[in-house]
């Protein structure tokens, strides 16, 4: 099929690659030129582990191209991805502004019958808001569908994600269109979840908002564990074994970010407030999470005399999670705010992540923990689990760790003479 991807950001710039992967003739289509520049030059924007080469390999074979002209893209491809941004209003509504514009575009230029696929997450109802503004915007009535197939991609493992599902939702109400979903995912071995526009769109938010969910339960159970000296992560893997529960994100640490959780559950408790009722657990859950690293501050403060003023602190990790540099929403830049509104002194570091600073960054973990009063690492990257924190301790002003992701081997470090503080490692 020839498929328009419309927004090259994360989900756009992979959904593409994995239909050009599938044997699709694919084109990305962008308004922002420095975008479009990189991935015709086979460069990702973002960082995303195997998805470069994936780039490069179908630029070089000419099955994904990439324009700025809307009006040519979409006239001619027959299925039509919105992947744009939703960023979150300021009331915690999901900004449909950008899906807005497209749609429009769209009603503009379509010169015959189209399937119009929302990828981007967005609230229940934008099916029937997207058919509303295509017709809205065309000069003459053509016939399209609008359907929802949200996307389940997982930062830092979006290629295996994107290329073995765990399911395909597909949300629509056309048969034609129904039809035409099908064939365009019929390789992929995976369930296919065949349902309304409404209930797809819910079921995106609602998967995320569990998963969130998971991630604050273990996170308010640590603080119980921690108060009776109990090792949370034996509690976890004990959970975890239950298959009615599973293993995943059942990991305490400094709680969930990055561009989906977040946005994903004040938009969910969002509609569910614009519609008379009130989602409480979900309420909790972000109260719990915003809460954790300011409780770690508080353990900062209580190891280094109670006053942070002036203290040396290094921030190991900028990203939200390892194999990704997406920084929205991560609770290292939370601790960062709240650093320097303590008057301490903020050193960081990440692989992957650069930033212009304030605070400063340095190349090497060596710069970064030098005469730092206590370093604490925030992200869970390989690179920090072997360090060999035997030659760090006599760089370090004061020798305490705090390991906000439980990774490191709590008697090695304590071993060698540092004070260690993980999330209820007991």
């Amino acid at each position: 099929m020839n498929i328009l991807i419309v927004g090259t950001g994360y989900v756009g710039t992979t959904t593409g690659l994995i239909f050009s992967e599938m044997g699709h003739q694919v084109t990305g289509l962008d308004l922002d030129k420095n975008k479009i520049k990189a991935l015709k030059a086979g460069r990702l924007h973002f960082y995303e582990p195997g998805l470069e080469d994936l780039l490069s390999k179908h630029v070089t074979a000419e099955t994904i191209k990439f324009t700025k002209k809307a009006k040519k893209a979409i006239k001619e491809n027959d299925v039509i991805f919105i992947c744009v941004g939703t960023p979150k209003g300021t009331d915690g509504s999901a900004d449909l502004t950008y899906v807005k514009n497209v749609a429009e575009s769209i009603g503009k230029y379509m010169n015959h019958y189209k399937v119009i696929v929302t990828k981007s997450t967005v609230p229940v109802g934008t099916a029937d808001l997207v058919t509303k503004w295509i017709t809205e915007s065309q000069e003459d009535p053509i016939p399209f569908d609008v359907v929802s197939n949200p996307e389940f991609l997982r930062e830092g493992s979006a290629l295996q994600d994107a290329l073995n599902p765990d399911r395909i939702v597909i949300g629509t109400t056309g048969e034609k269109a129904r039809a035409i979903m099908k064939e365009l995912y019929k390789d992929f071995n995976c369930p296919i979840v065949e349902t309304n526009p409404k209930a797809s769109e819910m079921i995106k938010y609602a998967a995320n908002s569990f998963l969130a969910m998971k991630i604050s339960y273990i996170n308010e159970l640590a603080r119980v564990c921690d108060v009776l000296k109990i090792n949370v992560n034996e509690v976890s893997r004990g959970m975890g074994l239950d298959h009615r529960i599973g293993p995943h994100f059942l990991h305490a640490g400094l709680g969930y970010g990055g561009s989906c959780f977040p946005k994903d559950v004040n938009a969910l408790i969002q509609i569910a407030k614009e519609n008379e009722t009130a989602l409480t657990i979900l309420e909790k859950v972000v109260q719990v999470n915003e809460a954790l690293p300011l409780t770690l501050i508080e353990k900062l403060k209580q190891a280094l005399g109670g006053d942070l003023n002036n203290k040396t602190i290094a921030i190991l990790g900028l990203a939200f999670k390892a194999n990704t540099d997406d920084t929205r929403e991560s609770p290292s830049l939370i601790l960062i705010d709240r650093l320097k509104a303590e008057q301490a002194k903020v050193k960081v570091h990440d692989p992957i992540v650069k930033i212009d600073g304030p605070p400063e960054q340095f190349p090497s973990i060596e710069e970064t923990v030098a005469g730092a009063d206590a370093l604490i690492i925030c992200t869970d990257w390989e690179v920090y689990k072997h360090l060999d924190w035997a030659s760090l301790k006599p760089l370090m002003g004061q020798p305490n760790i705090f390991d906000g992701r439980n990774m490191l081997d709590k008697e090695l470090v304590e071993g060698l003479g540092f004070h260690y503080v993980g999330v209820a490692n007991h």
